[in-house]
């Protein structure tokens, strides 16, 4: 098969094409012939070294993944050949989703939503498990409540505003000037250009916020949430915004995205229901990932694919 390989950390061109061994199915396991495969800043982190989650090159990067099943492992009853899954595998061991074939536990993939092609189920799971699981698991998110989410027209962003829609929060967002259209348009209730002032000075009474932008965020949002609420954070939160939510009876949390069949099910029916849609700003072809990644360092709107 064709595969997206790197030999050593460093920078887009660092990604290359390469032949590797066809994967085969282990118990528990399906092979996926590759359709799509999302990209997320996960993945730029791996390859520049920031974040060495597998260790030393070479590896193959990639989680999300949409394809169809090519081959059963023993023991898998939930798929038959031929049948269309997507899914976020093994994060955050490697997956190999760059590839034309992946070998997934079948246990961390669903079927894909009908409503979605593979460009759009593939670049979904990472980013729409880490909105779900931050809203829902997390944030303990509740019908009527305030909610703001920041980078409101990011990958994770972007879906965690519609979610919160459909499970009736009234959703509030900050995002860029040229970004404030896409994110209203998504059904948030309010949207704040970051750009003009401090968004606390905008708003009160925050029941939860997502945030996945990190420096001084978290602290300020503290000014910003009820006492009982909740901050969700994609990033390290310091001891000092920890003891100042626990004084002002806030719960932190940080969170990390896990697999999660379950919350796969759930967006899926989402998807289907209308009520969420994955923008992809821009795919690229397999061998064409190292673009991808310098495209998605731009910081587009919604999510960047590639297409196998």
């Amino acid at each position: 098969m064709r595969a997206v390989v790197q030999n050593t950390v460093g920078g887009p061109d660092v990604l290359v094409i390469a032949n590797q061994p066809d994967p085969s199915p282990e118990a528990g396991e399906v092979l996926v012939r590759v359709k799509a495969a999302g990209i997320n800043p996960v993945d730029g982190a791996v390859r520049a070294g920031y974040y060495p989650l597998l260790g030393e090159p070479p590896f193959i990067l990639g989680w999300d993944i949409s394809g169809a099943v090519e081959a059963l492992g023993d023991g898998v009853t939930a798929f038959k050949v031929g049948d269309e899954v997507f899914g976020m595998p093994r994060f955050p061991k490697q997956a190999a989703a760059y590839a034309e074939l992946a070998a997934v536990p079948a246990d961390e993939i669903a079927l894909k939503p009908e409503r979605a092609d593979h460009i759009q189920a593939g670049a979904l799971p990472l980013a729409g498990l880490t909105a779900w699981q931050g809203l829902v698991h997390h944030g303990g998110l509740k019908s009527g409540q305030r909610v703001l989410v920041h980078a409101g027209a990011g990958g994770v962003g972007h879906l965690a505003v519609q979610i919160a829609k459909a499970r009736g929060a009234y959703v509030i967002a900050t995002a860029s000037p040229n970004k404030l259209d896409f994110v209203r348009k998504l059904g948030a209730d309010e949207v704040i250009d970051y750009t003009k002032g401090d968004f606390t000075s905008q708003i009160s009474d925050i029941d939860l916020v997502l945030e996945p932008v990190g420096g001084d965020h978290a602290d300020r949002s503290l000014k910003i949430i009820k006492s009982g609420g909740v901050l969700v954070s994609l990033l390290n939160v310091n001891d000092a915004t920890r003891a100042d939510a626990a004084a002002r009876e806030i719960r932190v949390e940080r969170m990390s995205v896990v697999p999660d069949r379950e919350g796969l099910v759930e967006l899926g029916r989402l998807i289907d229901a209308n009520k969420l849609t994955v923008h992809v700003a821009k795919s690229f072809l397999l061998e064409e990932a190292g673009a991808a990644h310098a495209f998605l360092a731009t910081r587009p709107i919604g999510k960047v694919a590639l297409t196998v």
